[in-house]
């Protein structure tokens, strides 16, 4: 996975809510920052990646299926772990964000508060004003699930639109689609809401003889 791929899935990647009625998705988003400090899961991630005469829509590409766990507490910190096809890692200590590939043996690292503009970190992983940077509304729903979609209101976004999908109040989907009009999709799967978990999980340290990349 390259670089861009890394940074899109930091972005990427969980919202949880317990809501007692069928509230409408943009509540559950919403009762999921006021409610939610911290949680942990695992996913499944697919990649879109555009083949040589790929049509402009995303068709004709070719998926990439990823697995992984995560784990964030809000504001700001998380940690993604790719586990299968190649081991990655991306963490957010709060002020930095590291993107180590293994095989690479590379680490980029960045500040934080530049790193993830107007993307679905800054929504799930940040603090509650995510409706000053995305217009947000109810997306309708499909085979159970209830969809939020969220637009970037500034050009710096590298993303055109995120959906978030919900089942019984529980985020169960993503859905990314970036300024090249190449999509991510995740499901979640083993939700904890509000787990305790230590910031020594956020702490982010390059592996002797790693080589580092820091983007200023």
């Amino acid at each position: 996975m390259n670089r861009s791929g890394l940074m899109a899935a930091a972005a990427v990647v969980l919202a949880l809510a317990t809501v007692g009625t069928r509230a409408a998705p943009v509540d559950q988003l919403r009762q999921f920052l006021a409610q939610t400090s911290s949680a942990r899961g695992d996913f499944t991630q697919q990649s879109q990646r555009q083949t040589p005469g790929a049509a402009a829509n995303g068709a004709g590409g070719t998926w990439v299926v990823s697995h992984g766990s995560f784990e964030f507490l809000r504001p700001g910190k998380f940690r993604w772990t790719y586990r299968t096809p190649y081991e990655q890692l991306i963490v957010s200590d709060g002020e930095h964000l590291f993107l180590y590939d293994k095989d690479l043996n590379q680490v980029t690292k960045k500040k934080l508060t530049g790193a993830l503009p107007a993307s679905p970190a800054s929504i799930l992983f940040g603090s509650n004003d995510f409706e000053r940077d995305f217009t947000v509304q109810n997306d309708g729903g499909d085979n159970g699930i209830d969809w939020v979609r969220a637009t970037p209101n500034g050009k710096e976004s590298l993303f055109s639109s995120i959906r978030i999908g919900f089942h019984d109040g529980m985020p169960v989907a993503m859905q990314l689609r970036d300024s090249f009009g190449q999509s991510t999709q995740l499901a979640f799967d083993h939700l904890q809401r509000n787990p305790a978990l230590s910031s020594d999980l956020f702490r982010f340290t390059p592996p002797p003889g790693v080589d580092v990349l820091e983007e200023r």
